[in-house]
């Protein structure tokens, strides 16, 4: 490690669990809702873990660890292209915590799955099997409306996680950041300075 940056606590423990059980709640609900049984019931499962895991990142979004607020890492249009301008350049980023770009995904990620959420939720095929827990409180147009809108929205999610998983890669390549590491750690290697102005 370069004598120029320091072992940095950057990712707490709710964070972390939080990620990667959204990591395999999403896995087993996209996968169970494209090739799983015509009941769907492990689907639903699936589906309720995702929604706790969203709903607690949220909360946490708020009142968690500094790292994990929205406060500390959704930035304004001006900081947001002045860091897309370095995303080519092979210089590492160095973040502490989410970088404005990456942020516009976590922020993404979590409005979309809380739509695909809220679709399963009051959808009905009318099939009288798969039909949503809630879709009996609404009209059946709207119920259908939902319906149509799970399918996208479950493609919709796969590209941005293949999305993220490029940029991991990206990063890792072309920049020689290792992204997973402090996801698993919860500890990076950060230049002193972008530290003390994050506390600041």
């Amino acid at each position: 490690m370069s004598d120029s940056l320091q072992k940095t606590y950057v990712w707490d423990p709710v964070v972390r669990v939080l990620h990667w059980s959204l990591v395999i709640a999403f896995a087993t609900a996209w996968g169970l809702g494209k090739f799983g049984p015509n009941i769907m019931t492990l689907h639903f499962y699936a589906g309720y873990t995702v929604a706790a895991i969203v709903a607690l990142r949220i909360i946490w979004g708020i009142v968690g660890y500094r790292t994990a607020r929205f406060s500390h890492f959704v930035k304004g249009p001006r900081k947001i292209a002045t860091y897309a301008r370095t995303l080519p350049t092979q210089t590492p980023s160095r973040s502490y915590g989410h970088n404005p770009v990456g942020a516009i995904f976590v922020v993404g990620v979590l409005v979309v799955l809380a739509l695909q959420i809220t679709a399963g939720l009051f959808a009905d095929p009318e099939d009288y099997i798969n039909t949503g827990p809630l879709a009996q409180y609404v009209s059946i147009d709207l119920a259908r409306k939902a319906l149509s809108l799970h399918e996208p929205l479950s493609a919709l999610l796969l590209l941005m996680v293949l999305g993220h998983i490029g940029a991991i890669f990206w990063y890792k390549k072309r920049k020689g950041e290792n992204l997973i590491k402090p996801m698993v750690t919860g500890y990076a290697d950060l230049p002193p300075e972008k530290v003390k102005a994050a506390h600041s």
